[in-house]
């Protein structure tokens, strides 16, 4: 009987899937579920249900080749402890790292200002809708939920993961109730709509943004990925392709589930209505279903999301902006990191009292610069960088990475020239 090889034994461990590795799905599956996802049916939804199934059949390749690009890229450090930050300075020097953690934060920080804005106009709703009570004065509202979601982070990292993670079982059982809830009401408006054959490559185009964003768990990458390294060394690029993958499944499972159901149960009249009002579409079916269920969990499952997917890129915003502070100033560590969480506090506290459209913020604050860091510097670094020769992916895998990254840098410079 032969005997097995210790790197044999070694490889079979690295293939082998772990509660551990579940665990990070759920985190990358929190990460990405918020104000994206609960808006995308409204954004997707009003071009029309073809234009929808062509967009899901790309969103999980989109999805998964885009962020195990972006794990690679951190894994390609020397130090094991660095993070996208310290790489882009390995590999591109200050200048470049300079730029890069610049659009990195850029990438980010729009995120949580749009969950200051939709945890806000949420809440806001459930008050008056749901619980009948008056409005609290906007300012102190948002300020209070603010405060509250930060303090996740204030407490530490752990305790803010163990909180997405308690936050993520009920989310991902909620959304799939509400779908499976919502299938009695489906009906044929949406496919009824003669579509425009002609128009459908620039409904599809126009439409990415709100996918890339809606699908985004890149804030969680860095850490994700440096903690795959110290326990895998360097065969943790296995883990990551896997773990990735797995969070690109489990999105596209759960989340087109519920967009299809959703959209199927409105009317385009009524998901422009929903567009109009700033709300999110789970808010806007509690507001005009008169089922309790819906009323009540609808509200509860735009709080959970949103709140899940703050932590996350609460995370990624401070370490983007502590990284581009830290190379400008002789102060502290940890006179820097306080200081910056104030700043992101309190400006996204500001944006929630001004409540700008979400779906215009999406479309061009975050999409933009999470295309820029998530589709193409990656390729760029495995095409132009020594040190990430070995993590390239498939010529094919790269130029489909590309395309979909330049669809949605354009059509965003398209929308806001239109």
């Amino acid at each position: 009987m032969p005997l097995t090889s210790n790197s044999s034994i070694s490889s079979n461990r690295e293939s082998k899937w772990t509660y551990q590795d579940f665990t990070w799905v759920l985190s990358l599956f929190g990460t990405a579920v918020g104000a994206g996802i609960l808006f995308l049916p409204i954004k997707a939804g009003v071009g029309g249900f073809w234009p929808l199934v062509i967009l899901a059949v790309i969103a999980a390749p989109m999805t998964w080749f885009a962020h195990k690009s972006l794990a690679r890229f951190v894994l390609s450090a020397k130090n094991q402890q660095a993070d996208i930050t310290d790489t882009a300075e390995e590999h591109f020097g200050k200048t470049g790292a300079n730029l890069i953690t610049l659009a990195y934060f850029f990438s980010i920080f729009p995120v949580v200002l749009i969950y200051g804005v939709g945890i806000t106009n949420t809440v806001d709703s459930f008050m008056v809708h749901q619980l009948g009570v008056m409005s609290i004065p906007r300012w102190l509202l948002s300020g209070t939920l603010v405060l509250a979601m930060t303090g996740g982070v204030v407490f530490g990292k752990e305790l803010m993961l163990k909180a997405t993670m308690a936050m993520v079982y009920p989310l991902v059982f909620v959304l799939l109730a509400l779908s499976i809830y919502l299938i009695p009401e489906w009906n044929t408006s949406m496919m009824e709509v003669t579509p425009d054959w002609s128009a459908m490559p620039s409904v599809i185009w126009l439409a990415i943004p709100v996918i890339v964003f809606s699908f985004n768990h890149s804030s969680m990458i860095s850490q994700f990925s440096k903690e795959q390294r110290v326990i895998h060394g360097d065969k943790a690029v296995t883990k990551t392709d896997k773990v990735t993958g797995g969070a690109a499944i489990m999105l596209m499972g759960f989340v087109m589930f519920f967009v299809f159901s959703v959209v199927l149960s409105l009317s385009p009249e009524q998901l422009a209505e929903a567009k109009v009002k700033n709300i999110s579409v789970l808010s806007y079916l509690a507001n005009v279903h008169q089922s309790p269920l819906i009323s009540w969990f609808g509200p509860l499952v735009a709080f959970t999301a949103i709140t899940s997917s703050y932590f996350g890129h609460f995370l990624g915003a401070h370490e983007g902006l502590v990284g581009l502070v830290k190379s400008r100033t002789e102060l502290s560590v940890a006179t820097i990191e306080k200081t910056s969480l104030g700043v992101i506090v309190i400006v996204t506290w500001i944006v929630a009292v001004i409540n700008p459209s979400i779906l215009g913020m999406i479309e061009t604050m975050g999409a933009p610069m999470i295309t820029a860091i998530l589709f193409l510097m990656p390729v760029f670094a495995m095409n132009k960088v020594p040190a990430m020769a070995k993590y390239k992916t498939s010529v094919p895998v790269q130029v489909f990475t590309v395309i979909c990254g330049l669809a949605a840098m354009t059509s965003v410079i398209y929308s806001a020239l239109h």
